[in-house]
């Protein structure tokens, strides 16, 4: 695993860099996650096409630090995905965001501009008023949900989720999802983005408004089977094979 240090979050950022061949992508995990924990799997899928992988852990997430000073909010963490690319001197990378990462991956994108082959997002927050899952940690203080409410989930969650979540710093995900519930007009920027792009679901969250208004608008959309928000590891080899064929 590799690091490099942040000045906007003031941390060390780790990632790992899988080898493959052709443009890199890079993985940016959702709320409670981290991309160490959730895309090995998706990356060593034969589906997948042995495209060169970079997993990001954001700050606060899975192996890098956790500063307590740091805000954590959607626009930071998209401007560390953007150091990161920076770091690694890339000309030239895909982007794919899940859930919150899917916010991230939107702003990061925008801040990348010409380095940004594409972006692929799934089941992202579009809209301000956050998810249900955010919306349930702040329904709590940023003080209680440290102190009793994080660790309760972890407790009576069990899925692999409750992994990830328990090596992330809980007052990164209550301000994460803070952020989330600010939120952004992520729905627009990720229409107005003069890249490739396309939306992922699985079949089990659909309907959704935002999936048959991006169709409508002729933006790419793909349905995964067999699983739902969950797909990394609900249905990974179908995730793998979408995310390839979208970089070919």
């Amino acid at each position: 695993m590799d690091s490099f240090f942040s000045p906007t979050a003031n941390c060390r950022v780790r990632w790992q860099d899988l080898p493959g061949n052709g443009v890199p992508l890079v993985f940016i995990h959702g709320l409670g996650c981290a991309s160490s924990c959730e895309y090995p799997r998706v990356v060593v899928d034969s589906a997948f096409g042995g495209r060169r992988a970079i997993l990001l852990d954001l700050p606060g997430c899975g192996y890098s630090e956790k500063p307590q000073d740091y805000r954590y909010t959607i626009a930071e963490q998209a401007r560390v995905v953007a150091e990161l690319v920076a770091h690694l001197g890339l000309e030239s990378c895909f982007l794919y965001g899940h859930s919150m990462g899917g916010s991230i991956g939107i702003e990061a994108a925008v801040l990348l501009g010409d380095t940004v082959a594409g972006l692929v997002v799934s089941e992202p927050n579009f809209h301000p008023g956050g998810g249900f899952f955010s919306r349930q940690i702040c329904s709590h203080s940023e003080e209680t949900f440290i102190e009793v409410i994080c660790q309760q989930m972890i407790a009576e969650d069990e899925s692999p989720w409750a992994g990830s979540m328990a090596v992330d710093a809980p007052w990164a995900v209550w301000r994460g999802a803070a952020s989330l519930v600010a939120g952004n007009d992520w729905f627009m920027q990720f229409v107005n983005l003069p890249k490739p792009k396309q939306l992922i679901f699985g079949e089990d969250s659909l309907p959704d408004d935002d999936f048959s208004r991006l169709s409508a608008l002729g933006v790419s959309t793909v349905v995964l089977p067999a699983c739902g928000h969950s797909m990394s590891w609900e249905n990974p080899r179908a995730l793998a094979g979408a995310l390839a064929s979208f970089c070919r």
